[in-house]
């Protein structure tokens, strides 16, 4: 092979009909060179750079050249749809003449997101398990169930993603299973057929691998490979690889889990075992009730016990279970795949029970590496028992970083102007990384204006203050509408709703009163409109042109100070001497500010203003590294300026 990363990537920008873009040449040599070198890399390209471009044509290069697989891994459905419908179908015909072979590519989720042929045949057996629903639960749950069953029958993919219209998570738990619940295809019925092994096996030989962040995660800390062999991970939406993978790293117990594993039991015949499993999960979620939620940092003796003696009767059901009788899995192949099943989901709860009693093994909460915290849904009073990894950095440390090249990046890596405190999160190990910030193809300054309103009173508790309501009045009224809201709370998200509806002139669209996808449709379409909603808009909403000329943020998002898992990372910077407040919230706050203020300029010709309604952006010490941390646009704090720069905008339209 003897074209350039650069040669390649004129080409594929040629043949695309695009033009040559500074930035994203800087960061397909940056990676070029990572992968040669074998230097992990963290690269923050604004929006507009075309940075998967950046990152695909080093990735088939590299890909053809070693004969290796390249994994990339997004957050976001949305992106991997992008990229597997979108940019990689043009970008391989335009490389293909380039390079030695056509370039190839294929996706890889995790199991839950297929259907599973095992659980659709065993339809009757939902019967049971609705018992525990309420009625209106059951026909609602049944009829979404009941289209995936004929859906099933049709499908060649069985993607969640390829099913339209889209049902609740709640109905789709009933027809897919997690990796852990699942057989294994040499055991299961229809492990011929299987969705999940058909994807696996159309990625088993390809140049490029899309994946998820979780997917990513399992591979990395399992045993075994899930992902095809490869040399390097390029992770696209690295700012969410810290969320995302905490989050695939918790486990749950919850009462009405443990009364389905038991109901699941009894059918299997678990010799009474079920019926002691049914009265520990009623005794667990009695117990629960009468503490207060929040984090656990020590275990009261009877909770202990109590865990104890669950864990004791989940391992003998499970025992019980396990053992077939003779002849089974030929006569009843059915049966015996939801022995094996149930069996797996059982030491899957032990395992997260020996996870919530490890922790409390010491005395110490500084010295524990889980989290143990209690949920309580207010609407349903449900409790769930839930512990989740301190951090990440270790696991990645060694399993991540330790065994590949890795390219992270994101239009938001470098807070407070520098990618340490990512790095220090991720893991990343001392010396064997390198940073670039390729900027943006425009420049933020001169087409918007960060707006911080200094003179309206702190945000306190109770809702959005009349003065600030009032600004966000008039801002829209200057405006034109075109606004998004980003509110820190769904409360103020409503409340702001609520109070403007009958004083402005625009439609105002609120998050939760339909999908995120068909209200950002509304939005960009109804041009004079405004969208209000909390964190999903954050992140992710792309509303290129004048639609969105204003983004409202009504405080910095600072993490509630009763999230537990933040609580027990600020308690744990602190003893270690670091500052935690600064590492753990003052991190999360950056991190959402630059996404949040992001959402405005989407492309070269797109003007408008970030409005900040919260003044300790510049009374406070820490704003500094907030504004550090965003799309370094033209500041001001006059109201007069802002609302002519505003009304000037809608007038050159």
């Amino acid at each position: 092979m003897h074209d350039t990363t650069v040669d390649l990537l004129d080409a594929a920008v040629s043949s695309l009909g695009g033009a040559r873009r500074a930035g994203q040449v800087r960061m397909a040599e940056a990676v070029t060179t990572a992968l040669e070198k074998e230097r992990h890399l963290a690269v923050q390209a604004g929006t507009g750079t075309g940075k998967s471009l950046a990152y695909l044509v080093p990735a088939f290069r590299h890909a053809q050249g070693t004969g290796h697989t390249v994994i990339v891994s997004t957050a976001t459905l949305a992106l991997q749809r992008q990229l597997v419908e979108r940019d990689l179908p043009r970008l391989t015909e335009a490389l293909e003449p380039h390079l030695e072979k056509k370039p190839t590519f294929a996706i890889m989720k995790g199991r839950s997101n297929y259907v599973c042929l095992n659980k659709v045949s065993r339809a009757a057996e939902l019967e049971d398990e609705d018992a525990l629903l309420d009625e209106d639960s059951v026909s609602h749950l049944g009829r979404h169930v009941q289209r995936v069953y004929e859906w099933a029958e049709d499908t060649e993919t069985g993607d969640r993603e390829d099913l339209e219209p889209g049902v609740p998570d709640l109905a789709w738990r009933q027809v897919s299973v997690t990796s852990n619940e699942c057989l294994g295809a040499t055991r299961c019925p229809h492990g011929e057929d299987c969705f999940a092994e058909l994807a696996r096996r159309r990625a088993a030989d390809v140049d490029i691998v899309v994946t998820n962040h979780a997917l990513l995660a399992i591979d990395a800390v399992a045993d075994i490979n899930i992902l095809p062999e490869h040399d390097v991970v390029i992770i696209d939406e690295a700012h969410e690889l810290d969320g995302r993978i905490t989050s695939v790293s918790t486990a749950e117990i919850t009462g009405r889990a443990l009364k389905m594993a038991a109901s699941r039991a009894k059918s299997l015949g678990a010799n009474g075992k079920d019926q002691r499993l049914a009265e520990q999960a009623n005794e667990l979620s009695q117990l629960l009730g009468e503490f207060a939620p929040g984090r656990w940092t020590d275990l009261p003796e009877e909770a202990k016990q109590q865990l104890m003696g669950l864990a004791d009767t989940l391992a003998d059901c499970r025992e019980t279970i396990a053992r077939a009788p003779e002849g089974e899995q030929s006569q009843d192949p059915e049966k015996s795949a939801e022995r094996q099943n149930l069996a797996n989901h059982l030491a899957s709860l032990v395992e997260a029970i020996a996870r919530i009693l490890d922790v409390f093994a010491t005395g110490d909460p500084a010295a524990h590496a889980d989290v143990v915290w209690l949920e309580r849904d207010e609407r349903t009073l449900n409790d769930t028992l839930a512990v989740a990894p301190l951090s990440i950095a270790g696991m990645l440390h060694e399993k991540l970083f330790g065994e590949q090249t890795v390219v992270l990046t994101s239009a938001t890596l470098a807070l407070g102007g520098r990618f340490d405190a990512m790095a220090a999160q991720w893991g990343l190990p001392k010396g064997t990384w390198d940073s670039l910030d390729v900027g943006y193809p425009f420049d933020p300054a001169r087409s918007g204006i960060l707006y911080t309103a200094s003179h309206l009173p702190q945000p306190g508790r109770d809702g959005l203050s009349p003065e600030t309501l009032k600004e966000i009045r008039e801002l829209i009224m200057a405006a034109g509408g075109r606004t998004l809201g980003l509110f820190s709370s769904r409360r103020a998200a409503q409340q702001a709703a609520e109070e403007l509806k009958p004083t402005l002139p625009f439609d105002i669209y609120l998050q939760g009163e339909d999908s995120i996808g068909a209200l950002v449709d509304k939005f960009t379409k109804n041009e004079n409109s405004c969208l209000f909603g909390t964190l999903t808009l954050w992140q992710g909403v792309d509303v290129p042109g004048p639609a969105c000329s204003l983004v409202l943020i009504d405080r910095i998002p600072f993490p509630r100070p009763d999230n537990p898992l933040m609580q027990a990372r600020t308690e744990a910077a602190k003893a270690a001497g670091r500052n935690g407040f600064m590492e753990v919230s003052a991190t999360h706050a950056a991190l959402l500010m630059a996404q949040g203020a992001g959402r405005l300029l989407r492309s070269a010709n797109d003007r408008g203003v970030v409005a900040v309604l919260d003044n300790r952006l510049v009374t406070k010490r820490y704003g500094s590294y907030l504004r550090a941390s965003m799309p370094q646009m033209w500041p001001t704090s006059d109201p007069h300026v802002v609302r002519g720069a505003l009304q000037r905008l809608v007038e050159a339209r």
